[in-house]
């Protein structure tokens, strides 16, 4: 855990609203944890994250040390530490723990749900923007890793292509590091459902600072001029009260879209509850069943739902996203921000969670993603590496700790899972740790809801690593470090920011990437390295 700039005085006097809807979070999101595997708590009785493992961990720690995790360690997940106390008018995290090295003669399956949220990434960014290094607690690596947009194959048949590449770690001598990329099949603006979104709005007073409520009005705009005349958009805003600020309306009245847009204003306080429920009450109310219905809510804070009202809030939530009302969040400027609820809207709400902390990001999100995202080609979808224990005697997934699936729920299709929209691409990388490395050592599998044909469909690859990294696995090699190292993570307590610099600064290439290496350059001067 971070050691905080508070004194353990302020910290107490600020931990009751946090506390309880984070205990409120644990409640109704807790499940599908892995009951052959645990999760390392570096900081469970510890205030500093990079302190040595337990014992049972340590058989498993350091890579360079060799052996197997032991059968007592992987029967057992030690918990992730509890909520995390904000800072004086801070935002709210929660720490989710980070996975171990698992020993194949213990557990050879690795099952995770898939997942697009970026937020965790533009969250960063945004502190390190403003001077200010994240919360430990800020940063999830999957988040990091899928931020940047792969140009994976397009599948020649199916909703998906699986790509499986590698090669030596640079970071862990001995160890590979291995990339397993996703790429989801493109859907084109003849071929795509209309889209009938319902934006849920926060004009409360903190969304005057930074001119937070003029960068969403700006979102819009840029998303209005992408959308097609069939689409239709409705605005339902929320200050101390909750109002409707336009009806459904067809984007061939485009000109009345745009005035209301600009009418938005900031008032009074954050009502955010109220607001989500007056959303859906207008996205049912014009629901279309052969379009994208899909709510998305834009706000900088939702800190002020209660413990009880959020666990409620959550599970009518999920209820909706079973009748085909996605929602996705979208946060904006960091006043008392709630990121854990804004993620877990997201993960209920079959939808994405993203954070815009610029124009920038807002015209990559609003003019070049969001209608892609809103259209789902797959639902439930989940992912399972099954490594060959005679080849491979360790493994690490880095993050997706909050995604975590029981092996045996991979063919459970009654567990809710990730849901894909048209063009997505999902990574996830591992550290491995061969016997040998002949050919093969295992296979990967997709199991999803194929939304066009409204059945399951399961597909495979088989596992196997290159010579070299190339490299964008190697870039993403960089980043995923990165994030280790600004988590506290105890598996990169033995590299610096210093090292990872120069892997990013010659494997990355165009504009996106090489504002990783400035966002880098940025984090080691404010971390004095």
């Amino acid at each position: 855990m971070k050691k905080s700039r508070w004194t353990k005085v302020e910290l107490v006097a600020k931990v009751g609203l946090a506390a309880a809807i984070a205990a409120s979070l644990a409640a109704c999101t807790s499940g599908g944890s892995k009951s052959s595997s645990y999760r390392a708590d570096e900081s469970a009785s510890n205030a500093n994250s990079n302190s040595a493992p337990s014992a049972k961990q340590n058989e498993q720690a350091a890579p360079a040390a060799g052996g197997s995790a032991s059968v007592q360690a992987q029967q057992s997940r030690v918990p992730a530490p509890g909520p995390v106390p904000p800072p004086p008018g801070g935002a709210y995290f929660k720490n989710y723990g980070t996975n171990p090295f698992i020993a194949t003669e213990d557990d050879k399956l690795s099952t995770f749900a898939m997942d697009v949220d970026t937020g965790s990434y533009t969250v960063a960014r945004n502190y390190i923007g403003q001077g200010t290094l994240p919360p430990e607690e800020a940063v999830r690596a999957e988040e990091f890793v899928n931020y940047f947009r792969m140009e994976y194959p397009a599948p020649e048949n199916g909703a998906f292509a699986i790509l499986v590449d590698g090669g030596d770690s640079p970071f862990r001598s001995g160890y590979k590091l291995m990339r397993v990329g996703i790429k989801g099949k493109e859907i084109g603006t003849e071929e795509r459902k209309d889209a009938n979104l319902t934006f849920v709005i926060d004009v409360s007073g903190s969304m005057g600072q930074e001119n937070r409520l003029e960068l969403v009005k700006k979102s819009l705009k840029l998303l209005v001029d992408q959308l097609g005349p069939s689409d239709q958009i409705g605005i339902v805003t929320f200050g101390s009260t909750a109002k409707r600020a336009l009806d459904q309306t067809m984007m061939k009245h485009k000109d009345r879209i745009v005035a209301a847009i600009d009418r938005l204003r900031t008032e009074g306080a954050t009502n955010a509850e109220q607001g989500l429920k007056l959303g859906y009450e207008m996205a049912q109310e014009y629901y279309k069943k052969d379009a994208a219905n899909t709510i998305i809510l834009c706000s900088d804070g939702v800190a002020n739902v209660g413990a009880a009202s959020a666990k409620t809030l959550l599970q009518s939530v999920q209820d909706y996203a079973r009748k085909g009302i996605t929602l996705q969040t979208v946060g904006f400027g960091m006043g008392d921000y709630n990121d854990t609820l804004m993620e877990q809207l997201a993960d209920k709400g079959d939808g994405r969670y993203a954070y815009v902390d610029s124009f920038t990001e807002a015209r990559r999100l609003f003019a070049d993603e969001l209608i892609g995202t809103v259209q789902t080609i797959a639902r439930d979808a989940k992912v399972q590496v099954e490594f060959d224990p005679a080849k491979v005697d360790r493994y690490r997934l880095i993050g997706y700790e909050n995604r975590d699936v029981k092996d045996s729920d991979f063919r459970n299709d009654a567990i809710d899972a990730g849901e894909i929209g048209a063009g997505h691409s999902v990574t996830a990388l591992y550290e491995v740790k061969l016997k040998n490395g002949d050919g093969s050592f295992g296979e990967v599998r997709l199991r999803y809801v194929d939304a066009a044909l409204n059945k399951v469909v399961e597909q495979a690859a088989p596992l196997r690593l290159g010579a070299t990294l190339t490299a964008n696995t190697k870039f993403l090699a960089a980043v995923a470090e990165y994030a280790e190292i600004m988590r506290g993570s105890y598996w990169a307590k033995d590299v610096s920011l210093r090292t990872v610099l120069p892997v990013a600064e010659q494997a990355a290439s165009g504009e996106q990437q090489l504002d990783f290496v400035r966002l880098l350059k940025d984090t080691l001067a404010l971390r004095k390295e």
